[in-house]
């Protein structure tokens, strides 16, 4: 028989999981608040001798699994954004230069 809160915990990992995939940051985000009420009640019963370690043991490996690949994610997100824009800098600065050699008065 399966515990209710154990469901609670893979469904939001799924969630979790789904919403990395698709990259959905704002889900992510409204996702993560939801870990501490979910998990906590489970750690509750565990304190309490109402749970088998094992079962809680693999869903908190579980999280933490996906917290390492969303924390990789949003690491490439970041250098990828990052990228971008020097890109977008480096175009300003040549538009820049353009504009600066186009718009001299000759001697």
């Amino acid at each position: 028989m399966t515990d209710d809160r154990f469901d609670a915990i893979d469904t939001l990992i799924d969630h979790l999981e789904t919403a990395l995939s698709e990259k959905d940051w704002d889900e992510l985000s409204r996702l993560n608040q939801l870990v501490r009420p979910t998990i906590e009640p489970v750690m509750a019963a565990l304190e309490a001798g109402e749970l088998d370690a094992e079962p809680v043991r693999e869903r908190l490996a579980g999280l933490q699994t996906f917290c390492d690949r969303a924390n990789n994610s949003a690491m490439d997100a970041k250098a990828e954004a990052r990228k971008a824009l020097e890109g977008i800098n480096q175009n300003r600065s040549a538009a820049r230069a353009y504009q600066n050699v186009s718009g001299s008065p000759q001697k």
